[in-house]
């Protein structure tokens, strides 16, 4: 059950960084890829930053780390 509500959550935070990010319409599972690697990416920078916990918290830092992921896979995609 926990990994179902992960993978919701991760495609909910992946579609919010893919809306701010304009990445376009990338599907379900894409999203819950980069939701799932956002989160763990926004939460190595909430430790780093020493970011009070909290859902509200947590959640705008697991869309940040979408963010990252996204601009990081924009900056390699286009260096090839």
């Amino acid at each position: 059950m926990r990994l179902i509500i992960s993978l919701i959550c991760g495609a909910v935070i992946g579609s919010v960084a893919g809306k701010l990010m304009d990445n376009g319409h990338k599907g379900f599972w894409k999203n819950a890829f980069l939701g799932i690697l956002g989160g763990f990416v926004g939460g190595w920078l909430g430790s780093f930053l020493n970011v009070a916990d909290g859902k509200l918290a947590n959640f705008i830092l697991s869309v940040a780390g979408s963010c990252i992921v996204i601009w990081i896979g924009r900056m390699i995609k286009g260096k090839q």
